[in-house]
């Protein structure tokens, strides 16, 4: 299993952030590597990513999301083994910490070479800076939602 963590400071509330975050269909427009996201509901998702030439279908289910603090949440189902966690921090009225934190299972020679040389740091960290690029030039969030998910057995 490989995991990259990466930290991120904008220039938006943590409100606008976490809201921001929540718009999962939006992420093809920062997050390279990622074609397409579809809500199906709200705890689940169907993901189409492209990396590295090896392109990937799956389904991911939240686990926990509290507004403005948390968003976590694992592929199901499939061949795919991917889970991650976004973390939110004020900072200040109009400063936010984020923090992702992805843990995936690299498939294939390419993925576990990309792994090995870190690749997918890079990638995520790139990730990470578009996201605070897209949210500090729009000013504010494309929409939100703010239910929030229980970790299980709570």
């Amino acid at each position: 299993m490989s995991t990259v963590t990466e930290t991120v400071d904008v220039r938006v509330p943590v409100r606008t952030a976490y809201d921001q975050w929540t718009q999962f269909e939006s992420f093809p427009q920062f997050m390279s590597g990622v074609d397409a996201i579809r809500q199906l509901d709200d705890t689940h998702t169907h993901w189409v990513t492209k990396v590295g030439g090896v392109q990937r279908e799956f389904d991911a289910e939240i686990t926990e999301q509290h507004p403005d603090e948390r968003i976590a949440w694992k592929s199901v189902g499939g061949d795919t083994r991917h889970a991650g966690v976004v973390t939110f921090h004020r900072l200040s009225d109009t400063e936010t910490r984020v923090t992702v934190q992805l843990d995936w299972e690299p498939e294939g020679i390419v993925e576990k070479a990309g792994a090995a040389v870190g690749a997918d740091s890079l990638q995520v960290k790139a990730d990470t800076k578009r996201f605070k690029e897209f949210i500090e030039q729009r000013g504010s969030q494309s929409g939100e939602w703010r239910g929030d998910v229980p970790r299980p057995g709570q």
